[in-house]
């Protein structure tokens, strides 16, 4: 499909279809529905990963969210990047066993400095899988005693970094959140991945890559295959023989020279009429809709990408998403009643009546989810 299409296509037309994808202007049915469909979401800080997830899903209360977490129809672990995702329970082993070896690889050196070894990690293995087995789980610290008393030093974040290798080995997972205090912080209890997860999906690697390359095209689409290739981390040589398997199923937009993919229904919107041009949204920080992309320029203009992402520490502020665009960040003030909503715009004159008038709903939307 070339760039010549009914609509013509701009990067705000791009960032809306993206909104479409990613379920942000129609929802999804339900939090386990949502994770499906997204691959995997970005969950480092769990109160954004919640909001991210409420965004998707129609009515739902962050009661809901917390949940699939204490059920266990939704993990979070660290499937990709170094770095927490909430993603589906039944697809988690086969995403790690693609995707293990090179992030492991990639933390060797920082392993070696703090002198974590083969016979280390045996260990420790041992000691947390004794403790969690047949139990609701154990807290980080409750394990880190344990690792203390054998002898395992768990200071310098030695200790994270150990619990972090045993979930990459799927000897371990992140479970229910741990208590009362646990929810508010975000804290979880480790349980035993085989216990907590009793069956997966079997996929080998070269399936299981164009399986995953194709849930993100479909979710994140109008996408490149080097944003994959970011989001995942799985080489860009995999990435082109997954696609060569599955680009019968996607549909390609050619724009500005560069090569997009995204599924049939929403390439079909470019025929008839794309969504959102009047969509205000109050997005999390580190949401997909930003995050899930190596170049997130069609969105956010390179003159205010320091607005959301201060110094390019990698923390990203909560944004407000206009039309597919974000046109600025937002803010929360007060707790219990006083909780309020405040936009920051990129443009000094501030909103739009309309858009603003939008963003307040937005604003309650979030503070009821918070509350419910």
């Amino acid at each position: 499909m070339a760039a010549s299409a009914k609509i013509r296509v701009t990067p705000k037309i791009i960032g809306r279809l993206r909104l479409a994808s990613q379920g942000l202007l129609r929802g999804f049915s339900s939090v386990e529905e949502c994770v499906a469909r997204m691959g995997a979401i970005q969950a480092q800080d769990l109160a954004s990963a919640f909001w991210a997830v409420g965004e998707r899903v129609p009515g739902a209360g962050l009661s809901r969210v917390l949940e699939s977490l204490e059920n266990g129809t939704v993990v979070r672990s660290w499937p990709m990047r170094g770095t927490l995702h909430l993603v589906p329970p039944q697809d988690l082993r086969w995403i790690l066993a693609i995707t293990t070896e090179r992030t492991i690889r990639s933390a060797a050196a920082r392993h070696r400095e703090l002198g974590i070894a083969e016979a280390d990690i045996a260990v420790c293995r041992d000691l947390a899988l004794e403790r969690v087995a047949g139990s609701p789980g154990a807290t980080r610290e409750e394990l880190f005693k344990i690792f203390e008393s054998a002898g395992q030093t768990t200071a310098a974040q030695r200790g994270i970094h150990l619990l972090w290798i045993l979930c990459q080995n799927a000897w371990l997972v992140q479970g229910p959140p741990a208590g009362t205090a646990g929810k508010a912080l975000g804290q979880q209890l480790f349980v035993a991945f085989d216990e907590w997860i009793p069956e997966s999906n079997e996929l080998g690697r070269e399936e299981g890559i164009a399986e995953f390359l194709l849930t993100y095209l479909q979710s994140h689409g109008p996408a490149t295959l080097n944003d994959f290739a970011w989001w995942s981390q799985i080489p860009k040589t995999d990435v082109r023989a997954a696609h060569e398997a599955i680009r019968g199923q996607l549909v390609e937009l050619v724009f500005q020279g560069t090569s997009y993919w995204l599924g049939p229904e929403m390439a079909a919107l470019l025929d008839d009429g794309v969504p959102g041009s009047r969509t205000v949204l109050a997005l999390p920080g580190f949401d997909e809709f930003l995050l899930g992309y190596t170049d997130r320029s069609l969105v956010l203009p390179a003159e205010h990408s320091q607005k959301v992402v201060p110094g390019g520490n990698g923390v990203f502020k909560r944004m407000i998403v206009s039309a597919g665009e974000v046109v600025g960040t937002w803010a929360r003030s007060g707790t219990g009643r006083s909780a309020a909503v405040v936009p920051e715009p990129f443009d000094p004159q501030g909103l739009p009546p309309a858009a603003a008038r939008s963003f307040d709903v937005q604003a309650a939307k979030y503070l009821k989810f918070m509350a419910s």
